[in-house]
């Protein structure tokens, strides 16, 4: 068994590397945080676009994100994390306390979901 040890960004690792911060959360309505770890809170932006903010800052920005989300209406959708398209605002870059992305559906373009969750690793 790996033992845990902890790592010069204060967050317990087994063999340098852990998840940094995770987040299940509400994205229709009023979007609510069902459970995380280091995240304190979730911006709505708009259809299908949000923001993970991150409790304690992530010693940089090259951390890896992943996401996924519930079907919406039965049709494939998938989550896009560290990017934004509504509003034709392009590429938004992750950044130490934040990470924008958004909830794309094939054909239809941004939309909420009732059920995401994003992973962030270091």
């Amino acid at each position: 068994m790996p033992s845990t040890i902890r790592g010069s960004d204060n967050f317990d690792t087994a063999g340098g590397n852990a998840v940094k911060a995770w987040v299940n959360f509400n994205g229709t309505g009023t979007v609510a945080i069902r459970a995380s770890f280091n995240v304190s809170s979730i911006t709505d932006n708009g259809t299908g676009d949000y923001t993970v903010n991150f409790t304690t800052a992530m010693p940089d920005a090259d951390y890896s994100v992943i996401g996924s989300c519930q079907n919406i209406s039965g049709v494939y959708s998938s989550v896009l994390w560290q990017s934004n398209s509504s509003a034709g605002t392009g590429v938004v870059a992750p950044t130490t306390t934040s990470v924008r992305g958004c909830v794309a559906v094939a054909t239809v373009g941004n939309a909420d979901s009732a059920n995401i969750n994003v992973a962030i690793f270091r």
